[in-house]
């Protein structure tokens, strides 16, 4: 419904000042002394606030008399939307292809220069296009592991034309040698300790990538066999001295989140789960998302369940921090490692800033 007040007065005004894409397809906004309404990033000249109106729909500024922005097309998708379609586009193509096709035959395929294809990719994802495909194989060929009679059979399952490019990138793809991941982990070196901080018992374990779990819990012990079910057949080397230090660093983030906290990881999971185990690690301290907003975020607005999955399946706390996500109307839910510890670590962060 059309405001009669001041537009400055409207707390939509500083929508349209700072012409947030976010605000599209919330309201319109009309001017009086050219009969045109706008979406509230439309980039044209900014009219003064007496002359403006704001409208609910395009079809309510319709019937007041004001006709559509040829410039923003308000009645259509806004550059933003229409972004994130192409995009989510190129993931569907990638997650289809049996041989992973490359930037410029991504770009052609979906109509964007290749500059402009990388960089709104990498924008909406979180990852490269060659990252994300990469990443999607990764979770292709753990699943093939996981069903396969035979590790070449996965391979090739897993859309790799060569078993010898495989093995030659095996580690960088799934942290250790095909065989070995089959075996739960057989033969592979994970180092690990056990410590208190504020949040109770905590253990941190890294294999030669990087950290690859963080766990928080009551006692520690429940911590120690969770990891060793992860890894039946790793060898788990307790901490020394400089690995020590690491886990110091772990622990001074949770006490002073604004410290930061900046480590290798050894991150397993999804093309999917990636990306969003990304977009989070891009949020600033003390910063919460919505699991929608998450989900626009990523391109794909209707993912929300699958945004929830992906925190859920998260075994790196702090480092990955899912905690600062959460519902719609800002209530905690879905956390890993128990509500209460996630009201602490968003206590801590908004009291840290």
């Amino acid at each position: 419904m059309q405001q009669d007040q001041n537009a400055a007065l409207d707390p939509r005004w500083s929508e349209v000042l700072a012409r947030n894409p976010r605000a599209d397809g919330q309201f319109v906004y009309a001017v009086r002394t050219t009969g045109v309404y706008c979406r509230p990033s439309c980039p044209s000249r900014r009219a003064r606030p007496e002359n403006i109106a704001f409208f609910a729909t395009p079809d309510e500024a319709d019937a007041a008399g004001f006709r559509p922005c040829l410039r923003c097309h308000p009645r259509g998708q806004s550059p933003a939307q229409a972004n994130d379609a192409l995009i989510a586009e190129a993931c569907r193509i990638i997650e289809a292809a049996e041989t992973p096709p490359s930037t410029e035959e991504l770009a052609r395929r979906i109509g964007l220069s290749r500059f402009h294809f990388h960089r709104e990719f990498k924008a909406r994802t979180g990852l490269t296009p060659q990252g994300y495909a990469k990443a999607h194989r990764a979770g292709r060929l753990r699943d093939a592991l996981a069903s396969e009679g035979s590790v070449t059979a996965a391979i090739y399952q897993a859309g790799f034309g060569s078993g010898s490019r495989f093995y030659a990138t095996s580690d960088a793809i799934i942290g250790m040698a095909p065989k070995a991941y089959r075996q739960g982990g057989a033969q592979a070196e994970i180092r690990f300790a056990l410590a208190q901080c504020a949040l109770g018992a905590i253990l941190v374990a890294s294999t030669d990538k990087g950290v690859c779990a963080i766990s928080l819990g009551d006692e520690p012990e429940p911590l120690l066999r969770e990891l060793q079910d992860r890894f039946p057949r790793a060898r788990l080397v307790g901490a020394d001295a400089e690995y020590e230090k690491l886990v110091a660093q772990v622990i001074g983030f949770v006490e002073r989140p604004a410290l930061g906290l900046d480590l290798p990881l050894d991150i397993r999971g999804t093309a999917f789960q990636q990306r969003v185990w990304q977009a989070l690690r891009d949020l600033p301290v003390g910063e919460t998302v919505s699991y929608a907003e998450l989900a626009r975020r990523l391109g794909q607005p209707k993912s929300m369940r699958a945004v929830a999955g992906a925190c859920a399946a998260n075994t790196i706390a702090v480092a990955i921090p899912c905690h600062r996500v959460v519902r719609t109307d800002g209530a905690l839910s879905g956390y890993r490692w128990g509500i209460a510890r996630k009201r602490e670590l968003l206590d801590r962060e908004a009291g840290d800033r």
